[in-house]
């Protein structure tokens, strides 16, 4: 069992320095778990905790049935990656993925064994002698992941381990990692603050701010129905646009009116805004939930187009309506001149609504 349990954990830094007020998580066995967030959250914090690499100020961590606060971190039954790599120069491949297992007095034929079957898998068989200057990034950081796979660790722990590379190799490397995961069915957290990583990677994603959980779901759920506005903003790219509109009662429905602009409803959302009528709330539109107006009267918004970005597919329209800064994701077909009127319709059941002064959400 590798299941990982915080409760109500605390990490504090000579100073009075709070990364982490009080940490409750469950992560389940074999779970891929990704940590998101801005800078600073304490998600990397979270992850040496788990590592035994920070100390808890107070509270309990466990790991499986055993309370590891005071265990030493190689006692911990875990393996960390990091952002970067940190392969010995010296050392040939085989022997960076060798070296843990030398550590713990492991038999000659069984390293071999090892080293050979996970160099199988990550397609390294081929690098085993070479050192890890004249590897590329990606390479290197199979190595890593190599070196860790070897020990066969109860937790694997993933400190941004792409940060350091490119796009494109990213993108290779997310997938790479996702089948790694299924093939040794173990534990994997993972942290990073790209939200496109956490998006496609992860079983559940535990967004963070400022060492606190905001929300922890699996992936279509934060994008659907974000608990707050931190989490509709952070979740998402290009992230949700976010505008200040009054809510107006006209009989059973209601509609959110902004300038010259109303938006009307669905009953749905109009009970839950019964008791916001006459108050100002904040709406959310994703992107990609414009479309072309094409003759529709209701849900309709005017704007500026001030920069039109092509992506090949498609077409971000960087619009200006009424003072509020819109992105609208448009098919590529879509091309009006920069600096002209542009009319695009709101999927009306796709708005999101939030209360202004708690920022929490009220309806989806």
């Amino acid at each position: 069992m590798a299941s990982i349990s915080f409760q109500h954990v605390n990490k504090t830094y000579p100073g009075g320095v709070e990364v982490v007020p009080d940490l409750n998580l469950e992560i389940k066995d074999k779970e891929f778990v990704i940590l998101v967030g801005p800078s600073g959250c304490g998600k990397s914090t979270t992850l040496r905790m788990i590592a035994g690499l920070e100390d808890i100020t107070s509270g309990e961590l466990r790991i499986g049935d055993r309370v590891v606060n005071d265990i030493a971190p190689k006692d911990r039954d875990i393996a960390m990656v990091f952002q970067n790599y940190a392969l010995y120069p010296h050392m040939s491949v085989y022997k960076n993925i060798a070296f843990g297992l030398q550590l713990r007095k492991t038999p000659k034929d069984e390293i071999d064994r090892k080293v050979h079957e996970a160099a199988k898998i990550l397609d390294l068989e081929h690098l085993l002698d070479r050192k890890p200057k004249a590897l590329s990034g990606g390479q290197r950081q199979r190595v890593a992941l190599g070196r860790a796979m070897v020990r066969n660790p109860a937790v694997f722990l993933l400190d941004e381990p792409l940060s350091n590379l490119d796009a494109k190799l990213r993108t290779s490397m997310r997938s790479e990692i996702s089948k790694l995961h299924k093939r040794l069915d173990t534990t994997f957290v993972y942290v990073t603050h790209d939200q496109t990583e956490a998006m496609t990677m992860g079983d559940r994603i535990c967004v963070m701010k400022d060492g606190v959980i905001q929300q922890f779901d699996v992936p279509q759920t934060l994008y659907d129905f974000p608990c707050n506005l931190f989490v509709a903003g952070f979740i998402g790219s290009p992230q949700m646009n976010f505008i200040t509109a009054a809510i107006v009662g006209n009989g059973n429905s209601v509609s959110a009116q902004f300038g010259e602009f109303s938006l009307p409803l669905n009953a749905q959302k109009s009970k839950a805004l019964k008791d916001y009528i006459g108050k100002d709330v904040i709406i959310g539109i994703r992107p990609e939930d414009f479309e072309v107006a094409d003759g529709r009267t209701e849900g309709v918004l005017s704007a500026e187009v001030e920069l039109a970005e092509l992506m090949g597919a498609e077409n971000n329209l960087y619009l200006d309506c009424v003072g509020n800064k819109l992105i609208a994701r448009m098919p590529s077909s879509v091309r009006p001149k920069e600096h002209s009127v542009y009319k695009v319709a709101v999927k009306l059941d796709k708005i999101h609504v939030f209360d202004k002064e708690t920022e929490k959400a009220i309806c989806h």
